[in-house]
């Protein structure tokens, strides 16, 4: 179909869109064409409250004025400039403000596109950072079910969402996995950090007894499983997480594209927990979602063992086009000081109790077996129906959309992550919508 010109949609079939039931949408469009604050504008001219901030990712809410004139300032002084051996001032000036607000010892940052590709550069990080110190064995990396790190062959590899995989044929070769750490039998309804769990981390000494630890590189987990339903770390999950990996010589990844910025109150979730990784991935909120980029963190240590040899030499073949963009590196550093000049942490902190209160208030409705929060997170799970899993929270979805409110499905899970500037009327509303959603569901 010709362009018009206009931004009027055209018959749809050109674009295949991600993650979508492509057939479906385009029968019955949800279209969206403007967003300011918490709210996102319809085509059709109403009002929708952002309940997802994004797609986790809009952390500040949309249309903040620093940060569209921060882009718009920067595409008019540098669009480009290559990032091989060649640079550009903002790009060294995000990695150090980044540096500055990470846990103590994570001291550089490589900067990708996407949370995806921080999550492939980690991995090649860690395989190759063993072998830099001689242990080149070390190639084995070890996930856990559930999990979910992007949709790139590594990211799937070590990821745990059976669709995500099963359709991609063999994938990464010397990968296991973790078990998840969903215990509803147990934890059912749970406020924060659920009690029971923590003997699941100790899987981690199944895994080595079984290949060996000289073989195995990494582990990687996302602090809080986010997109696979909202799943919580036990009390003290992580920490014995962290005490196998030192244990055994072996590196741990946090793969922080969904909890880090202020998600869970603070601004990563090792800070929540108080548990160091050797290295983070981030994306989404680095810049609010406005330009895609994303970055992987990592300990001095990490670095150094590649700073060896003759200095002209290139120390790490790897890298993006885009790596450190010009553009996304000046929404970054106006995105990150919004977040500072605003206290969006610490207020999305101290609204987590609010937050709670309001989520449970659900615990009775039609079809919720579970609910779980965590910060501005939260998580309502519904009974499937008989032989048709996921279609009761699609029409939760659907029906959230026609009541003005964004929510996001996973399966028959709902999630919400809205925009740290939301507030306490906002909570009630979004909530109150949800109610009577659920009330109406078949």
């Amino acid at each position: 179909m010709a362009s018009d010109g206009k931004d009027a949609p055209n018959d749809l079939s050109a674009f295949w869109m991600p993650f979508t039931a492509n057939r479906q949408f385009k029968q019955a469009p949800r279209m969206l064409v403007s967003a300011d604050g918490m709210y996102y504008q319809s085509a059709d001219g109403r009002q929708v409250m952002d309940g997802t901030a994004g797609l986790w990712c809009c952390n500040a809410g949309h249309n903040r004025p620093a940060i569209v004139q921060a882009i718009r300032d920067q595409v008019g002084q540098l669009d480009y400039a290559p990032a091989f051996q060649m640079g550009h001032p903002k790009a060294f000036q995000l990695a150090s403000v980044l540096r500055d607000m990470a846990p103590a010892g994570m001291e550089h940052v490589f900067f990708t596109n996407s949370g995806s590709e921080a999550v492939e550069t980690a991995l090649k990080i860690a395989i190759a950072y063993h072998r830099a110190r001689g242990e080149g064995a070390r190639t084995r990396l070890i996930g856990r079910e559930r999990g979910y790190h992007g949709v790139n062959f590594g990211g799937i590899s070590v990821g745990g969402i059976v669709t995500n995989r099963k359709v991609f044929g063999s994938l990464l070769t010397g990968v296991d996995h973790l078990p998840h750490t969903h215990l509803p039998q147990h934890n059912a309804f749970t406020r924060g950090q659920p009690e029971h769990g923590a003997h699941l981390a100790d899987d981690l000494e199944r895994i080595v007894a079984l290949h060996g630890a000289e073989t195995i590189a990494a582990v990687i987990v996302e602090p809080m499983a986010g997109s696979t339903g909202v799943l919580l770390p036990p009390k003290g999950y992580l920490e014995r997480l962290r005490h196998i990996c030192t244990k055994h010589g072996i590196l741990l990844i946090f793969d922080e594209v969904i909890t880090g910025f202020g998600r869970l109150g603070s601004a990563f979730a090792a800070d929540h927990f108080g548990v160091q990784p050797d290295m983070m991935c981030l994306a989404k909120g680095l810049t609010n979602g406005v330009v895609p980029m994303g970055a992987v963190l990592a300990t001095g240590a990490i670095h150094d063992a590649f700073m060896q040899g003759p200095e002209h030499l290139i120390e790490l073949f790897h890298g993006y086009t885009y790596s450190g963009n010009p553009l996304a590196s000046a929404a970054g550093l106006a995105t990150l000081a919004t977040y500072r000049n605003e206290g969006l942490f610490a207020r999305a902190a101290e609204l987590a109790p609010y937050w709670q209160e309001a989520l449970h208030s659900l615990r009775g409705l039609p079809h919720v077996i579970d609910i779980r929060n965590m910060g501005l997170v939260g998580a309502i799970e519904l009974e499937p129906i008989a032989g048709a899993p996921a279609r009761r929270g699609f029409a939760a979805f659907v029906k959230a959309f026609e009541a003005g409110i964004l929510i996001r499905t996973t399966g028959d899970i709902i999630a919400l992550s809205p925009p740290l500037i939301i507030e306490k009327p906002h909570i009630d509303s979004l909530i109150g919508s949800l109610a009577d959603v659920l009330e109406r569901l078949d």
